[in-house]
């Protein structure tokens, strides 16, 4: 692990999810900038001595030293956005599979080059876009997939959050001031942050990629640098027509992620803060209501546990079916769109909503 010592807060969440069904173990980290805070994080972790690195460098060249049945199998890269790149480059150069908490990188460029090297080098890498982890999001894909709501015509994606309604930042707060910093965190802040979820949900479930789009971002706290409200409209590639809004600042909202997908045959609706329920509503029969039981962890988890089977088969040089469940969590490719999202979002807000066009080539 490269990030997620202590006072950290995604690392234990990435923890969790990846020991939860017994696949995956940390063997070793880098858990902050700091060395000393780092070795001491790794002890609080109660691994050994020698697997504690000062930083992620020392780290991977270190590991690619051992054995290969010693040595780690992959990276998972929680830290601020700005060190997201450094850490999965030296690690796929050194010949090491890679996840990485989201967005991919801090920039489109380096995204862009990411996915080069991604190729190159032929290893796997993934993007934890937890939410598609979900089985009813899963389902719903599956629905529009299979045609039972018929030909997409209108995607409303919506993620609210309050946390961010002060300038929390100046006040200690660690998660907030590096969101914040447009050092750190990128061009975007709420659109980086969680716009990016919202984007990535419409796209899995709906299975359409968004062509264009006009968007209006606002920074409503006075000395904040970067926005804390999204609102954007999209064109899809099939004709549909979206409306994505994020915001930080919407007092009283608690991680408040829902989309409603809307087809010629039918509809969906689903809420995370109800992950276990899918709403289906036809024009001839009753709404129905689709159950499961899955939470935050478990849907983090499933795209741990994906991945690890995935690199066990790759390792093996098992050649999986295209509808391997090992294969369906986010890709390079996501993190590209996603990096072309922000980008495309910020530089519609400065031409007052001009429609733009996402670059992803």
């Amino acid at each position: 692990m490269v990030g997620g010592g202590r006072g950290a807060f995604i690392g234990a969440v990435h923890r969790i999810a990846a020991a939860m069904d017994q696949q995956i173990d940390l063997v070793c980290g880098a858990f902050s900038s700091d060395p000393e805070k780092s070795k001491a994080s790794g002890a609080d972790l109660f691994l050994p001595p020698d697997r504690c690195y000062g930083t992620f460098e020392e780290m991977i060249k270190s590991e690619a030293k051992l054995p290969k049945d010693q040595r780690m199998d992959f990276v998972a890269i929680v830290t601020p956005n700005h060190m997201h790149f450094p850490p999965a480059k030296m690690a796929l150069e050194n010949g090491f599979h890679v996840l990485s908490d989201k967005p991919a990188t801090f920039n489109l460029k380096q995204a862009k080059q990411l996915r080069d090297l991604v190729k190159k080098t032929g290893l796997l890498y993934a993007l934890t876009h937890n939410y598609t982890g979900y089985p009813l999001v899963k389902q719903a894909r599956d629905m529009v997939r299979d045609g039972k709501l018929g030909k997409i015509r209108k995607v409303i994606v919506e993620y609210p959050q309050g946390w961010l309604a002060t300038r929390l930042e100046i006040q200690g707060q660690k998660q907030a001031f590096w969101r914040t910093d447009p050092k750190q965190s990128g061009a975007g802040g709420c659109v980086g942050d969680i716009g990016t979820h919202a984007e990535n949900l419409a796209e899995y479930i709906t299975g359409l990629q968004i062509k264009e789009l006009a968007a209006d971002i606002t920074t409503f706290v006075k000395g904040r640098v970067l926005d804390d409200d999204v609102n954007v409209l999209l064109r899809f590639d099939n004709g549909a027509k979206g409306i994505l809004h994020a915001s930080q600042i919407s007092i009283g909202e608690e991680n408040n992620l829902n989309i409603r997908v809307h087809g010629e045959k039918g509809s969906l609706e689903w809420h995370q803060r109800e992950p276990n329920t899918l709403i289906a509503k036809w024009p001839d029969q009753p709404v129905q209501l689709l159950r499961t039981a899955q939470g935050y962890l478990e849907a983090f988890a499933n795209i741990y546990k994906n991945f690890a089977n995935h690199i066990r088969a790759f390792e093996a040089k098992r050649k999986l079916p295209a509808d391997d469940i090992a294969l369906d969590y986010p890709r390079i490719e996501d993190g590209v769109r996603g990096m072309a999202f922000i980008e495309a979002v910020v530089a519609s807000s400065k031409a007052n909503a001009k429609w733009t066009k996402l670059d992803t080539k």
